[in-house]
């Protein structure tokens, strides 16, 4: 997010969490401070392998509330965090994938479950949710990975205990970092009923 009236939009919604890119590769990287950021939600600042004092920096600058690492961050690494709210994300093709996470366990708060490719997140692509009935850490997580407006009734029937919450992001976009409010309306609406 970066647009200030998107970013009222959406949090107008009812959103949990709000996220800001700060990686400078991403189409939707925030370069500067929206002239309006949310109030109602938490504001989530988005990594990879940043270094920790730009990551400290962006945490006074933007008033972030939670700092989610998307690249390979060691557990060293999240260590130094501690002080702050971690979400770590991990990209999931097979069961297997799920190992990478048990080093984590007790240092960040949540993981992200999100969808192995090439990019780093934003692909807009899923990957198999089955695999996640072998995850059985101590860690709760958010689910990622290409969800879209057709996917309302395949969230409402996808059930893990640790499963707190899910990601919108590229596929409810009508430009990177600029949500479509009528999508994303509709979908929580359904989700909701």
């Amino acid at each position: 997010m970066r647009e200030a009236e998107n970013i009222r939009e959406v949090e107008a919604l009812g959103v949990d969490l709000m996220g800001f890119i700060f990686w400078p590769k991403s189409k939707r990287y925030v370069s500067e401070p929206p002239t309006y950021l949310p109030t109602k939600c938490k504001r989530v600042g988005v990594f990879v392998d940043a270094d920790i004092l730009e990551v400290k920096q962006k945490v006074k600058e933007y008033g972030l509330d939670i700092i989610q690492l998307h690249g390979n961050e060691s557990p060293g690494y999240c260590t130094q965090l501690k002080n702050y709210t971690l979400i770590k994300a991990f990209n999931i093709a097979t069961v297997d994938d799920l190992e990478a996470t048990k080093p984590y366990e007790g240092i960040v708060d949540y993981f992200l479950f999100d969808t192995k490719a090439k990019m780093v997140g934003g692909n807009g692509t899923k990957f198999d949710w089955h695999v996640l009935t072998d995850y059985v850490g101590e860690t709760s997580f958010l689910l990622s990975g290409g969800i879209g407006p057709d996917d309302a009734e395949n969230i409402k029937t996808f059930h893990h205990s640790q499963c707190i919450g899910i990601d919108l992001n590229s596929r409810f976009e009508s430009l990177p970092a600029l949500k479509d409010i009528k999508q994303l309306k509709a979908f929580i609406k359904k989700i909701r009923l």
